[in-house]
């Protein structure tokens, strides 16, 4: 860590500028109709095709039916062993089957189980009436939901993801869910990693193919439906690092299956996650007028993460702009700089930097002392 700190401090203190670096490189083909591919910890999308067109997410819808269950059961609204009873509206509903049967009462995490692993449309249809009463009233909780989630293109219809022309959502908006997720809900995430479950003495394997390779995989959903085609909200974690993928539109459960396989395998690949600077390390010095210190450190609050390629991380380019000197005094986690990261096509990511200490005023005789230097020998921090 101090050796790579060091080199970035001599680079910056030299001329302010390491070279240039550019996202455009490493693109890759995908006979996904719609796809994105993003990096859980930067945010940084590897991918995008077509992913902010509206399209029928089919059973992908699920992911919001249980983001809605796992939000009552982080409030402790319901619990795990909560009973719902099955009505005969989700007894009749066709497609893919948990296989509760009429008038029998079961528990939340049976349904939860029946929804994740075998993609029930009647388990999911209990966990929405055993809610809110009905299918319709729990649509519109999915909506709330999505619009907090910033998912401002989505609109669901139902708990299952059944055919309808209203019930349409994104790629982008799908992946901005399973990363939602991830991050809202780690102790349910279990269920999505299963890879069978029987009730009712009926064993179903989960339908996600990725599970059964070794990828790293831990969800999340796939969907089909002749109005979508085929697709899968993905994620795999190697090494710390996580993946999330989002295909659709695709022609059969094979092309699903393998273009999300080769999607994944390229991700890990051909990008990695480089810490420039973690919280509070030391970005660079800048000079101060008058105050009992000559610099000032300047650090940034958070970690600066990157998503790069070899060749990009090489020809990293970064630039620290502030009109300087600072004139003391200066508090602490006062901001004084800005740290500019310069991407390709001339994308510009900006992060604040801060005094990492407070610096006081010079006492009137050490004011005068340096006025009076830099008047006789010109000697001054001012550069």
């Amino acid at each position: 860590m101090y050796k790579k700190l060091f080199l970035f401090l001599v680079l910056i203190k030299l001329n302010l500028v390491i070279s240039s670096y550019s996202y455009a490189n490493n693109q890759i083909e995908t006979l996904a109709k719609y796809a994105i591919v993003l990096d859980y910890q930067t945010n940084k999308i590897l991918l995008n095709k077509n992913s902010e067109e509206l399209m029928f997410p089919a059973s992908m819808s699920k992911l919001m039916t249980a983001y809605v269950v796992f939000s009552h059961l982080s409030s402790n609204k319901i619990s795990l062993e909560d009973t719902f009873r099955v009505s005969e509206k989700a007894w009749k509903k066709g497609g893919s089957k948990m296989f509760v049967e009429i008038g029998k009462r079961v528990s939340v995490e049976d349904l939860l189980r029946g929804m994740i692993i075998q993609s029930g449309n009647d388990a999911s249809i209990v966990l929405a009436e055993g809610l809110f009463g009905s299918e319709e009233l729990f649509s519109m909780e999915m909506n709330r939901f999505a619009r907090t989630l910033g998912m401002n293109n989505t609109n669901f219809r139902n708990s299952t993801g059944w055919p309808d022309p209203e019930h349409v959502t994104t790629a982008k908006d799908l992946s901005l869910l399973a990363i939602s997720l991830y991050k809202n809900f780690p102790e349910f995430m279990k269920y999505y990693s299963e890879k069978n479950f029987t009730y009712n003495d009926i064993k179903q394997g989960n339908r996600n193919p990725l599970l059964y390779k070794n990828l790293g995989s831990d969800g999340l959903k796939t969907g089909h439906t002749e109005e979508s085609g085929y697709g899968l909200v993905g994620s795999a974690l190697r090494n710390g690092r996580r993946v999330i993928i989002v295909v659709n539109g695709l022609k059969s459960s094979k092309d699903r299956s393998n273009e999300a396989e080769r999607l994944i395998d390229w991700s890990f690949r051909e990008f990695k996650n480089y810490e420039l600077f973690d919280k509070n390390d030391i970005v660079f010095d800048i000079p101060v007028w008058l105050g009992n210190k000559e610099t000032v450190p300047l650090v940034l609050n958070k970690k600066l993460l990157l998503t790069l390629n070899n060749k990009q991380y090489r020809n990293l380019k970064l630039k620290i702009n502030y009109k300087g000197p600072i004139k003391a005094p200066i508090k602490k986690d006062t901001k004084l700089a800005t740290l500019k990261i310069y991407l390709d096509k001339g994308e510009v990511i900006e992060k604040p930097l801060y005094s990492n200490v407070s610096i006081e005023q010079l006492t009137f005789i050490g004011k005068l002392k340096t006025k009076l230097e830099y008047l006789l020998f010109g000697e001054s921090i001012i550069n």
